[in-house]
C-alpha cells in the first residue's frame, strides 16, 4: 500500500512537512485542532459557507486521521454516498480541504491556550483572549508559533485505553498493544507480525484488529470479552468463525500477562465458573474501551460531561465557552468515521452562524443551555445540552450508549416530572449506538430543570 501523503497545497505549506518557519502571530477566522474526518469535513464546509480563513493543526505527519491506517473498505457510506477504503477516504478529505483553501499544518501540536504552555493554568474564563479572540500556541519542528482565531473547533478524536489504564497486572513484555498501534505498525509501517495472537474485546474494532492480524501473518487464537456475548454485528462473528476460524470467548477476562523479555501468554478467567487457564500467545491486542482525547478541552477550562468524558456540547456542538466548538469522537467515543465527518459539517454550520451573528466575549449572554443527562443503565447522551431555539443535533438525533443487552427497549425523556417523549430502540447492546430522534426538543421548558433520558 502506498502510504505517501497526497501532494496538496496544504502539505506544501505545512510547517511539519516543510520544516520552514511560518509567519509569527497568525490570525485566522477559525482554528481547527485535528485533521481527521471531523476536522477536515468541518474545514471543507466552513470554506463552502464563506466563513473566512481556516487553519487546521494536527500533530500527525499526514492528514486524514485514523482511516489512514484502516485498510479495509466500508468508509464514506453516510457522508460521501459511496464506499471507500480507509486510506482512500482519508485522501478524499485531505485533498478536499486543501482544494477548499484550508491551511493545513501537519506535524504541529497545540501546546497551549492564550500563549500559555501546556503546564500553565488556563486563563480565567477559558480560552478567550484580548480583543474577543481565542489564542493558541502551536509547536512544530519549525518552532513555536501563535494563532489568534475568532472561533475554535476541537476535533481531537478518541483513543483506546491501553493495558496500563485497564489495570491488567503481570509482566511488561513487548507484543502488548492497542488496535491503533497494531494498525499503524501493519498498514503504515508494513510490519509482519507472525505468531499466535489474542484480541481482548469483541466489538466492531475487535474484529477489525482480527483482520489486521491475519493480514500481518499472525494466527488469531480468539477474541476475549467480559461481556456475555459479542457486541458487534452478527455477520462479523460469523465471518470470524467461518472465514478465519476464530472463536469469541465470552464472559472471560485477562487476569495476568506473562513474559520476561518476550510475551509468553495470558492467564484468562471464566467469569461464570471462576476457572482460570493459561493461553500461550505472542501478541496481545487490547481493543475498544474508548476515551476522548480531551486534554486540550480540559486545559481550555471547558465544562466536561461526566458520561462521555468529553466537553459538554449543545445541539449546535458549541461548548460552554463562546466561540469554542467540539465535534467527532471527542464528543461521542467512538462512532464511525462518516458519522464523525457529518458531525464536523454540523459544527461548521454552528461556527458560521456564530461568526455571522458576532457573538463572543463581551457580547450579550448567549442562548439558554439546558443540561441533558442519561440515567443508568444508559451511560451517556450526546449532545448533552439543549439550546433554546437552537438547531437539531447532528443528523437530527441524539446518540446514547447503554450497558445492557435488550431486544426491545423503551426510551423516555423527562423534565420536572413531565414526560416529553418516548422512543423505542431495537437490539440495544453495549458499545453500540442508541439513537433518539430530536422532534421533542421544542417541548422542553427553557426555564425548567435538566432534561433526562431513561429506560422505561
Amino acid at each position: 500500500m502506498n502510504t505517501r501523503p497526497p501532494t496538496t497545497r496544504a502539505a506544501e505549506v505545512s510547517a511539519g512537512q516543510s520544516g520552514q518557519p511560518v509567519p509569527p502571530g497568525v490570525t485566522t477566522d477559525v482554528l481547527i485542532v485535528g485533521a481527521g474526518p471531523a476536522g477536515l469535513a468541518a474545514a471543507v464546509e466552513l470554506r463552502r459557507l464563506g466563513a473566512g480563513s481556516v487553519v487546521v493543526a494536527d500533530r500527525d505527519d499526514e492528514a486524514g486521521g485514523i482511516p489512514r491506517h484502516s485498510a479495509h473498505t466500508g468508509f464514506g457510506a453516510r457522508d460521501l454516498r459511496r464506499v471507500l477504503t480507509g486510506p482512500g477516504y482519508a485522501r478524499h478529505y485531505a485533498e478536499a480541504a486543501a482544494a477548499a483553501g484550508a491551511d493545513i499544518r501537519l506535524g504541529t501540536t497545540v501546546t497551549g491556550w492564550g500563549g500559555l504552555s501546556a503546564s500553565d493554568p488556563p486563563p480565567v474564563g477559558g480560552l478567550p483572549g484580548a480583543g474577543g479572540q481565542h489564542g493558541a500556541t502551536l509547536t512544530s519542528s519549525a518552532g513555536v508559533d501563535t494563532v489568534a482565531a475568532r472561533a475554535v473547533l476541537l476535533a481531537t478524536g478518541c483513543r483506546e485505553r491501553p493495558r496500563t489504564a485497564r489495570v491488567v497486572p503481570g509482566d511488561r513484555p513487548p507484543g502488548v498493544m492497542t488496535t491503533g498501534e497494531l494498525q499503524r505498525r501493519v498498514y503504515l509501517g508494513g510490519q509482519e507480525l507472525a505468531g499466535q495472537a489474542l484480541v481482548v474485546g469483541a466489538e466492531h474494532v475487535s474484529f477489525s484488529a482480527m483482520v489486521t492480524l491475519a493480514h500481518a501473518g499472525a494466527e488469531v487464537v480468539a477474541l476475549v470479552t467480559d461481556r456475555p456475548r459479542h457486541t458487534s454485528y452478527a455477520a462479523f462473528a460469523l465471518a470470524a468463525s467461518w472465514r478465519w476460524h476464530v472463536p469469541v470467548w465470552s464472559s472471560t477476562v485477562v487476569r495476568r500477562v506473562s513474559g520476561r523479555g518476550r510475551l509468553d501468554g495470558a492467564e484468562l478467567a471464566d467469569l461464570v465458573t471462576g476457572e482460570t487457564r493459561f493461553v500461550p500467545c505472542d501478541l496481545l491486542v487490547f481493543t475498544g474501551d474508548w476515551i476522548p482525547d480531551h486534554e486540550l478541552a480540559r486545559a481550555a477550562g471547558l465544562d466536561m460531561d461526566p458520561g462521555t468524558k468529553g466537553p459538554a456540547v449543545d445541539t449546535a456542538l458549541a461548548t460552554s465557552v463562546p466561540g469554542v466548538f467540539a465535534a467527532g469522537n471527542l464528543v461521542h467515543a467512538a462512532e464511525t468515521a462518516d458519522v464523525a465527518a457529518l458531525g464536523g459539517r454540523h459544527a461548521a454550520r454552528g461556527i458560521a452562524a456564530f461568526l455571522r451573528d458576532g457573538l463572543g466575549p463581551g457580547s450579550p449572554p448567549g442562548p439558554v443551555r439546558l443540561p441533558l443527562t442519561a440515567e443508568p443503565p444508559l451511560l451517556w447522551v450526546a449532545p448533552n445540552a439543549l439550546r433554546a431555539g437552537g438547531p437539531a443535533p447532528p443528523r437530527g438525533r441524539f446518540v446514547l450508549r447503554s450497558d445492557v443487552f435488550a431486544r426491545l427497549a423503551r426510551l423516555e425523556v423527562w423534565q420536572d416530572g413531565r414526560r416529553l417523549a418516548t422512543g423505542v430502540s431495537f437490539g440495544m447492546k453495549p458499545d453500540r449506538p442508541v439513537r433518539l430522534g430530536a422532534s421533542w426538543t421544542s417541548r422542553a421548558d427553557p426555564g425548567g430543570g435538566p432534561v433526562t433520558v431513561r429506560l422505561a
